[in-house]
């Protein structure tokens, strides 16, 4: 797998469109955890996605549904849970066992760093518990002082994790990490600056992950492990606050959310009261006031203090708090911040070419902030990376919902009506996060990394009927928009252990494709597939030559595809057909537009495979596609 220009190409310079999901929800937390929450020693995360023994299955569904192409999630805490520089080896020879199993059945996989509010201790899941220690800052304390909002466990209270991003847990971690060295130089762990050491220690984690993977490897297995991600939607904390006074950039402010002061002052011992937020058509609306920390507690072990306050941010001298700068993390270099170009592009190229020493992967999967500004590329940087950008439809992630004739617009407040409006905003956010690839990321290639919708939707009422027609509505919508823009991509996600009560077990989420349930008789629990109507489709996988249009008409089971060939390839352009749709003998018409010519085809029923060969020719290829 390579990149051409704006396209990622098999050996043989193909076009491939890759088609797959993320593996799996329940990746973001151990497969075990002792009874002592506290010891990192008690956890491991083998056995995630699924166990080896099972494996195999998983795969095979995987492939006979066109999933060839994996986001396999790997935590840092997966890989250094124990402590600085202490691997699970464990746990990569689990995951070098897994890939050798996806490797012989045909599926790609790339690595992705995954994490979700910096870590598990901080709402989230993603970095170890240790590096939250490090800076004196005791995880136990973190809900207690309203640092951090932690799920309460199936069947209680709703909880949206998403809130975490604006408080001080989160957003101090990702701020040192991302720029310590700016905003709190003098903060140190271990004798270095927070941000190196920390920097340093993720990095040196998924280096050390890709090394082990690599040793002693077989072809099919170097083949089979195509890239690698750099960071599962980064954030930049406080970096870009204007006023340490209010909430600004908030991800979802929902309940009480203190100003980045009051949440300073708050994880250093003093009750605070702050707003209660609802969310509104347009951003949010203050509906009361709460506290936080009404025990005025601290978050900090003895002997340590906030990092801020260490930066001169803020004064507590004397009993009387004062905040000093309300725009210490507004200006670098006497001009405003950036975050993605001043500090995320930088940890980016750092991470390529620490990895690249290994020469390993061959692609890197690069983020900008979900929803928002991606860093510029040029020329003089990494050039074997792809804009693995995100999107879902919020409205119907906030409300659990979905109507085809119905979504907002969040940065707008605009109400978008109609079935073919509706797919139209969908469709052309899709095509502005290419064109902003085009013009300010050197025309790389693009992968939607994470796109879904909650199964549970409509409280849950499919579980109870098994009609999910809305899920399968909402899935055709957003693969015909994917469709349209000749987009890769890894549907989120596929969960083997889900479960209708519990979900993907991680923060009340329920998106997974597939859900498991106690079969009569049986040791295991027997997989079951979710609205397959809705992500069940023919597509082209891999082309020789360009791809121009490909579209499928789920009622009436048809496909269209436009290709442009390319004479000098002598490998066919594959088009995955899925049988359960299309039966034993499906109807095909393939027709050369410049000039009149029968091109050599074939029909894999098994392999639910149709093969065109160019044969030297040279122009533009229509197929057709219908059932018989």
């Amino acid at each position: 797998m390579h990149r051409t220009g704006n396209r990622i190409t098999d050996e043989a310079g193909r076009t491939l469109i890759l088609r797959g999901v993320n593996l799996g929800g329940s990746s973001k937390i151990p497969s075990f955890a002792g009874q002592n929450a506290g010891s990192a020693e008690e956890v491991s995360f083998i056995g995630r996605p699924f166990p080896l023994e099972e494996a195999e299955d998983h795969f095979e569904r995987l492939k006979k549904s066109g999933f060839t192409f994996v986001r396999l999630i790997i935590t840092w805490e997966a890989l250094e849970h124990r402590g600085p520089g202490i691997y699970d080896e464990s746990y990569i020879d689990y995951l070098g066992e897994l890939i050798k199993t996806a490797a012989s059945i045909g599926i790609s996989i790339y690595i992705d760093p995954h994490q979700d509010v910096w870590s598990r201790f901080t709402g989230g899941d993603g970095a170890p518990r240790w590096t939250l220690e490090k800076l004196g800052i005791d995880p136990a304390m973190l809900s207690q002082t309203g640092s951090a909002l932690h799920s309460r466990g199936p069947g209680k209270k709703a909880f949206s994790w998403p809130v975490n991003y604006s408080l001080y847990g989160t957003a101090t971690m990702f701020t040192l990490f991302f720029a310590g060295n700016v905003f709190a130089p003098g903060v140190k762990i271990d004798n270095e600056s927070a941000q190196d050491y920390l920097q340093k220690s993720y990095i040196d984690a998924f280096r050390h992950c890709i090394r082990q993977l690599h040793k002693n490897r077989t072809p099919a297995f170097e083949t089979a492990l195509a890239g690698c991600g750099v960071m599962n939607e980064p954030h930049p904390g406080y970096i870009g606050y204007n006023d340490l006074r209010r909430l600004e950039n908030a991800t979802l402010a929902l309940g009480p959310v203190p100003s980045p002061f009051e949440a300073m002052i708050a994880a250093s011992g003093q009750p605070v009261k702050v707003p209660v937020y609802t969310p509104w058509i347009k951003g949010w609306r203050i509906n009361g006031s709460e506290v936080i920390n009404p025990q005025g507690l601290s978050l900090f072990k003895d002997g340590y203090t906030c990092p801020w306050k260490q930066a001169g941010v803020w004064t507590g001298e004397g009993g009387k708090t004062e905040l000093l700068k309300p725009d210490h993390f507004s200006v670098y270099l006497g001009r405003p911040v950036s975050f993605t170009e001043d500090f995320l592009k930088p940890f980016i190229i750092r991470f390529i070419k620490s990895i690249n020493k290994e020469d390993r992967p061959k692609i890197f999967f690069i983020e900008g902030i979900p929803h928002g500004e991606s860093p510029s590329w040029g020329s003089e940087d990494p050039q074997n990376v792809v804009n693995a950008f995100h999107h879902y439809d919020g409205f119907t992630l906030f409300t659990k919902s979905f109507r085809s004739y119905l979504t907002v617009d969040s940065k707008s407040g605009r109400i978008i009506l109609g079935k073919k409006k509706n797919a139209a905003f969908y469709s052309a956010k899709l095509t502005a996060a290419k064109n902003w690839t085009k013009e300010q990321m050197g025309d790389m290639p693009c992968l939607l990394g994470e796109f879904g919708l909650p199964f549970d939707m409509n409280h849950k009422k499919a579980y109870r009927t098994g009609d999910y027609s809305k899920q399968e509505q909402a899935l055709n919508l957003y693969y015909n928009c994917i469709d349209e823009n000749l987009l890769s991509s890894t549907l989120w996600n596929y969960t083997s252990d889900n479960t209708h009560e519990d979900g993907d077990h991680w923060n009340g989420e329920d998106f997974s494709i597939v859900t498991s349930a106690k079969a009569s008789g049986k040791e295991r629990r027997e997989i079951i597939e979710r609205a397959e109507r809705g992500w069940l489709r023919p597509y082209p996988m891999a082309t020789a030559g360009i791809p121009i249009k490909f579209s499928w008409d789920r009622k009436n089971l048809a496909f269209y595809f436009l290709f442009l060939s390319d004479p000098e390839i002598k490998a066919p352009t594959e088009i995955f057909i899925p049988s359960r749709l299309f039966g034993e003998n499906p109807y095909f018409a393939v027709k050369t537009l410049e000039k009149e010519l029968k091109l050599r085809t074939v029909y894999g029923r098994e392999e639910q495979k149709f093969f065109i060969y160019n044969d030297g020719y040279s122009g533009k290829i229509e197929v057709s596609l219908s059932s018989a």
